[in-house]
C-alpha cells in the first residue's frame, strides 16, 4: 500500500506540470480524489487491515490526499492568475449548444384535441382501469357467458373466464366504463372515455395489439340518433378544420340498439372521390348505435327510462388520417424521428 501511495501521489505531480487549462485540472482532481479513485478505495479498504497497519497506512493515505488537493488548489490558482484575456477570448455572440427538446406523440396531440373540443360542449373526461373485470368488460356491456359477440374480440385473459364474470381481461375496448359510469352516476349525462386497449392479434400497417380508442356516452331524456349525428358532424369539422359530413349503414353491436358504422366525407377530396376513399368520398370512422337497453339496465335504471348514444373509433386512425400515416406501427416503434415531426 505504501508503493501505490507513493505511484498515486508522483502520478499526479506529473500530471499537474503538463496541464494547461482548468478542464485538466478538474480532470485531475475526479480521477484521483473522486468517490471512487484509487485513493479512495484504499482509504475505504483500511477497515480490512489489522491494527497496527492502520496506524501506519492511515495516516500516510491521509496525507497523500491532503497533498493532492493542495496541489491541485495551488495549481489552479496559478492558471487563473495567468489567464490572458487576449488569448482566451470567447465569443459571446456565437450560437450556443443545441439544445433538444422532447414532443408530444401524435397520439397524445389527437387526444388533447379531443378533449378540448368536447369539454367545450359540456362533456366530461371519463377513465377507467386497463385490467379490467370480465363483468364490465363483457356481461355488463350485453355480452354475457357463450355470447357470440365475445368471439369477436380477440381478448387476453389475465384470469381464466369463468362464466360468473369474475375473469379478469386486459380490456378489449372502452366501452368497459360505460356500466362503470352508469352505476355511479344519475342522468343526464355526456362523457368521453379516451383510454388505451389491447387485442389478441397480428399486427401489420393497420391493425395493433395496444392501441387508442376514444368512447362518447350521451345518457338522458328522448336522446336520439339525430343527436348523435349532429354531435359527430360538430366534432369532426371542428377536429379537422372544414365541414365534415357524416352518414351511418347499419350494423351489429351487442351494445346498442340499433348498431350501425358510421363514415365521414373524405378529409382529403371533399367528398368527390380519390384514391385516400377509392373513389367513394367517404372514410370508415367506427362503430356507434343507441345504448342497448339492457346496458341501461345494468347501469341501474329503469328498463326504457333513459336513452343514450354511443360511440367508439381509434385515436390512431385519427391521427393517420390528420397527419397523413400511412403505418399503425410507427407510433409504438420508440423512433425519435417519427416523434420529431409532430
Amino acid at each position: 500500500m505504501k508503493e501505490k501511495i507513493r505511484k498515486i501521489e508522483n502520478e499526479v505531480e506529473k500530471l499537474l506540470k503538463n496541464s494547461k487549462t482548468l478542464e485538466d485540472i478538474e480532470g485531475i482532481r475526479i480521477k484521483y480524489l473522486g468517490k471512487k479513485s484509487e485513493l479512495s478505495n484504499l482509504l475505504k479498504s483500511l477497515k480490512n487491515l489489522t491494527q497496527e497497519e492502520k496506524k501506519e497506512i492511515g495516516p500516510l493515505a491521509n496525507n497523500a490526499r491532503k497533498n493532492i488537493h493542495s496541489k491541485i488548489d495551488k495549481k489552479k490558482e496559478l492558471l487563473e492568475e495567468n489567464f490572458d484575456a487576449e488569448t482566451e477570448w470567447i465569443d459571446v455572440s456565437a450560437p450556443g449548444n443545441e439544445i433538444k427538446k422532447g414532443s408530444l406523440s401524435p397520439l397524445s396531440i389527437v387526444q388533447q384535441d379531443i378533449e378540448n373540443i368536447f369539454t367545450a360542449i359540456g362533456f366530461e373526461v371519463a377513465d377507467g382501469p386497463e385490467i379490467e373485470s370480465e363483468y364490465f368488460n363483457f356481461d355488463g356491456a350485453n355480452m354475457p357467458a357463450n355470447h357470440p359477440a365475445r368471439d369477436m374480440q380477440d381478448t387476453f385473459w389475465i384470469k381464466t373466464d369463468s362464466g360468473d364474470g369474475n375473469g379478469q381481461v386486459l380490456r378489449t375496448h372502452t366501452t368497459n366504463c360505460q356500466v362503470r359510469y352508469m352505476q355511479t352516476h344519475t342522468p343526464p349525462f355526456r362523457i368521453i372515455v379516451p383510454g388505451r386497449v389491447f387485442r389478441q392479434e397480428a399486427t401489420d400497417a393497420s391493425h395493433e395489439h395496444t392501441f387508442h380508442q376514444f368512447e362518447a356516452l350521451v345518457v338522458g331524456k328522448n336522446v336520439s340518433v339525430a343527436n348523435f349525428l349532429s354531435v359527430a358532424k360538430s366534432f369532426f369539422s371542428a377536429f379537422f378544420g372544414k365541414d365534415i359530413s357524416v352518414r351511418v349503414r347499419p350494423s351489429y353491436f351487442p351494445f346498442v340498439e340499433p348498431g350501425f358504422e358510421f363514415d365521414i366525407s373524405c378529409t382529403n377530396c371533399g367528398g368527390k372521390g380519390c384514391s385516400t376513399c377509392q373513389q367513394t368520398g367517404w372514410l370508415e370512422i367506427g362503430g356507434a348505435g343507441m345504448v342497448h337497453q339492457n346496458v341501461l339496465v345494468e347501469g341501474g335504471y329503469k328498463r326504457d327510462e333513459y336513452t343514450g348514444f354511443a360511440w367508439g373509433f381509434g385515436l390512431e386512425r385519427l391521427a393517420m388520417m390528420k397527419y397523413k400515416i400511412n403505418d399503425i406501427r410507427l407510433f409504438h416503434s420508440g423512433d425519435t424521428r417519427f416523434g420529431k415531426q409532430f
